[in-house]
């Protein structure tokens, strides 16, 4: 494993264990079991060592939710299936999902960080459109931030909210609302 990767791992470990308050560069060393000044090394500012790990979190989300970007994904039935599929994968990993949640209300005050924030979420956003676009929907940008704002409300509920984590199957018949809903209007 790369050192960035490692120190980033940690970082997002730390941040969903303890706040933000509680990501230091001195607590990923020990964290991570890294001499003492290898993450201010790798990420000499706090705005540094938050840029990777966002960078990081994206791509490790992407992977996970590639699922919901396959080949099946461009009919209601097989997004429906790998949307559950994907958002199931994000449930089981909560740590980096309540990490995401405090970079989120970190980049509100940091305009730096914001920036990239809001680049990663094009990563999200943007092969929802295809998609949706292809299966008919006739407002598919609109209906691209509603699919994605379900996936992040179900997220927060299940995770930070009062919810009970739903399973995929409940997840899946969710989403299957939600699209015979939105491509309904296509028709």
């Amino acid at each position: 494993m790369k050192r960035s990767d490692l120190v980033a791992d940690t970082a997002i470990t730390l941040l969903a264990e303890r706040g933000m308050r509680g990501l230091t560069h001195r607590a990923v060393d020990e964290a991570a079991r890294l001499p003492p000044g290898s993450t201010s090394n790798l990420a000499r500012t706090r705005a540094a060592l938050l840029e990777l790990t966002l960078s990081r979190l994206t791509e490790l989300e992407l992977r996970a939710l590639a699922v919901a970007y396959g080949p099946d994904s461009y009919e209601a039935q097989g997004l429906a299936a790998r949307m559950a599929e994907a958002l199931h994968i994000q449930l089981a990993d909560r740590r980096r999902t309540l990490a995401r949640y405090e970079l989120a209300l970190e980049a509100t005050r940091r305009p730096e960080l914001r920036q990239i924030y809001d680049e990663a979420g094009r990563h999200f956003r943007d092969p929802a459109i295809t998609m949706l676009a292809t299966m008919g929907s006739q407002d598919p940008v609109r209906h691209a931030r509603s699919l994605v704002a379900f996936g992040e409300g179900l997220m927060f509920d299940a995770i930070a909210g009062a919810g009970a984590v739903p399973t995929q199957e409940e997840i899946e018949d969710a989403v299957r609302d939600l699209l015979s809903g939105m491509l309904r209007r296509a028709s």
